[in-house]
Parts: C-alpha cells; structure tokens; sequence
C-alpha cells in the first residue's frame, strides 16, 4: 500500500471512530433508546460522512455489543436481556474487586476521584436530581476499577458501563434504581480510604449482588405487566 493510500485509510478509521464515539454518547446519555433504529443513509448526511463510514461506525458499536443488526432491517440501539445483565455484572464484579484489591498501591489521585464520585452522587441524591445520581454511580465505579492503575482494566470498564447505561434506561423509576446505593457508595469509600479492602471488596461484591437482582426483579415486573 502506499503512504497517501494508508494516510487516506487511517484518516477514514479515524473518522469512523468519531461517529462511533458521536454514538456511543448518544446512547450513554438517552438520546438514543434501546430498540431505536439507527437510519444508515441519515446518519451519514448528519455527520456529512460516507455512508461507508457509517458503516464502519456501526461495526465499531457492534463489537462494544451496543448495538444489533438485524438481516433486511438495519441496525438498532441494543435491548438487553436478562443473561446480558447477568454477564455485565459477573464483569463488573471481577473489574471492580480488582481495583480495590489493589488500592493500597494507589496514587491519591485515583483514590480521591472515588471520594469525589461519592460526594457528587450524595449532593445530587439531596436535591433529587436522579440522573445526575446515576451519573456520579458510573464515576464510582469507573473510580473503583480504575484503582487497578490498568489502562486495559480502565477500558474494558468503559465499555461494560456504556452498556450498563443501556440497563438503566429500561428502568422504569431512576429513583427506584439509585437510592438504595447511595448510601452503599459512602461506605464502601470510606473501606477502602482507612485500607480495610478486604471488607470494602466483601461489601462491592454483595453491593452487586443486590444490583443485579434489583434490576432483574424490575425487568421481570416489566414483563408480567406486558403479558
């Protein structure tokens, strides 16, 4: 291949990156919903991009299991189901515990984002403003996985919690979801701040635990109502 044919391809996977990434955020904030079809031909004269590469963009999503295709119908916002959340949150744990297993070694840095997570989650918890809880939960976590000082760990966490943002936008009550766990959030903080990390990982694990049902149980709820 020649130089001005690889620049011309790495400036093409360089944009679809960015469509992606464009997406991504769409679909962590809400702006794209589960089961939503993403338009081919719309998309690319949005971003005033090839149509190719919003193909690409869409194989990008793809492998992040963000979204599905479907054959002679297009592409669609992912709709997780039971096994997925079962299988984000079996990742969850590993990645997490991880990051508290290790926080003895931590930089104060990473260990002060954990306690500024906590405290952004709690402000907004008092002002009832549940989004923004949900917000500051996605930066504990991302806090707690990142303690591992893993620029892979900190990856793989990225993409378990943009499909988590999937989960939490089939649930029915914000509020319902977060408030059990702000109050968790403190106390796995502080676990880990005085180095007690055994205790911190044995609460995260049960903490989890919890989660996972809370959303299961909402999600079949959902359904019996349907049928």
């Amino acid at each position: 291949m020649r130089l001005s044919e690889a620049a011309g391809a790495e400036h093409g996977a360089g944009t679809a990156q960015r469509v992606a990434a464009s997406l991504r955020d769409r679909i962590a904030g809400g702006g794209l919903k589960p089961g939503e079809q993403l338009p081919e031909a719309a998309l690319a004269e949005a971003y005033g991009v090839s149509r190719n590469t919003v193909r690409e963009a869409f194989r990008l999503l793809l492998h992040e299991r963000l979204v599905v295709h479907e054959f002679n119908r297009g592409v669609f916002v992912r709709v997780p189901a039971p096994a997925d959340i079962v299988d984000i949150y079996a990742v969850r744990c590993a990645l997490e515990t991880a990051g508290v297993r290790a926080a003895g070694q931590a930089s104060p840095p990473l260990l002060a984002e954990v306690l500024r997570a906590v405290e952004e989650g709690e402000k907004a918890a008092a002002n009832g403003d549940w989004p923004h809880v949900a917000d500051a939960g996605i930066r504990f976590h991302r806090a707690l996985a990142a303690l591992a000082g893993s620029p892979r760990t900190d990856c793989y966490m990225s993409a378990i919690l943009a499909e988590l943002r999937l989960v939490f936008q089939d649930m029915p009550s914000p509020a319902h979801l977060h408030e059990p766990f702000v109050g968790r959030n403190r106390a796995i903080a502080e676990l880990v701040r005085r180095s007690e990390l055994s205790a911190a990982e044995a609460e995260l694990t049960s903490y989890l635990a919890d989660s996972r049902q809370l959303i299961l149980d909402t999600l079949n709820a959902q359904a019996e109502e349907r049928a």
